[in-house]
């Protein structure tokens, strides 16, 4: 039995090597004294870390990222939960129809998702290009991650306690807000946090909708073409790393409080 698992656990190894040792990499070269990606290191410095906090560019695109990422998130969550309570809490005639309606954006390839919402938004509504088409664009792409996060979260908790709050004379949405979201609270926390991260990772969509105010993905692409801010767009993608790991951390392990074990025995 033991020998029937060593190819698979041998596949699991090199596949968790093939993905993560070239970002664990990321932090070594982001305190190298060279401006370029080269063993043998030339020393340890954290210069880039300090250039990288004086760019005023950087900032800009920093913020426009976390804004639109908080925006996206906020409205993510609303639709996610209104889909999660319509599939968990409704006999829908057409669930299969609509969950798999809702999670399509998943499946097309985010450069043919990008020219379409571009083609609509030009030539079709005339619309100009700005942060809230990124966000727009971002919006059909977090909804689904927060609708299965939020599903999971419903469905992990005893509904007779809805039930109770409805037999005490409470209406549905007084029932919602007393007891259903307290006790989603875990999963909503972590559908706006895997949304945030979402939208502010996304490149592809955001290369195509933006237009004068570049997002933090577009600006790190743009600095690639110069070797010498290299080492601060490494800097860059260590604090980035960092900090996308903690959030989606936080966000699996907060949604997994209160959920309901099986009873044993």
């Amino acid at each position: 039995m033991k020998m029937r698992g060593l190819p698979l656990l041998t596949y699991a190894v090199l596949f968790l090597v093939f993905i993560y040792v070239p970002v664990l990499l990321l932090p070594l070269f982001s305190i190298n004294d060279g401006q370029y990606v080269a063993f043998p290191i030339r020393g340890l410095t954290f210069k880039w870390y300090e250039q990288m906090f004086e760019a005023d560019q950087l900032r800009r695109a920093l913020m426009n990222s976390v804004k639109v990422g908080v925006c996206v998130s906020i409205v993510s969550t609303m639709f996610g939960m209104l889909a999660a309570l319509s599939f968990t809490r409704y006999k829908l005639r057409a669930k299969a129809v609509l969950n798999g309606f809702i999670l399509l954006p998943l499946v097309i390839p985010s450069i043919i998702l990008g020219i379409s919402l571009l083609v609509i938004l030009r030539q079709f509504l005339d619309a100009s290009l700005s942060l809230w088409t990124v966000g727009a664009a971002h919006v059909l792409i977090c909804t689904p991650f927060a609708m299965l996060v939020l599903i999971a979260r419903l469905e992990g908790f005893d509904k007779s306690l809805e039930e109770a709050s409805l037999d005490l004379g409470e209406n549905r949405f007084m029932t919602f807000w007393r007891v259903t979201l307290p006790l989603a609270l875990p999963g909503v926390v972590s559908s706006f946090l895997i949304s945030f991260t979402t939208s502010f990772d996304e490149f592809v969509l955001a290369f195509f909708l933006s237009s004068s105010e570049p997002t933090l993905p577009l600006y790190i692409f743009g600095q690639l073409r110069f070797p010498q801010k290299l080492p601060q767009v490494l800097a860059l993608g260590t604090c980035i790393l960092a900090a996308s790991f903690i959030m989606i951390t936080f966000a699996e392990w907060y949604r997994r409080r209160g959920v309901a074990e099986p009873a044993k025995g």
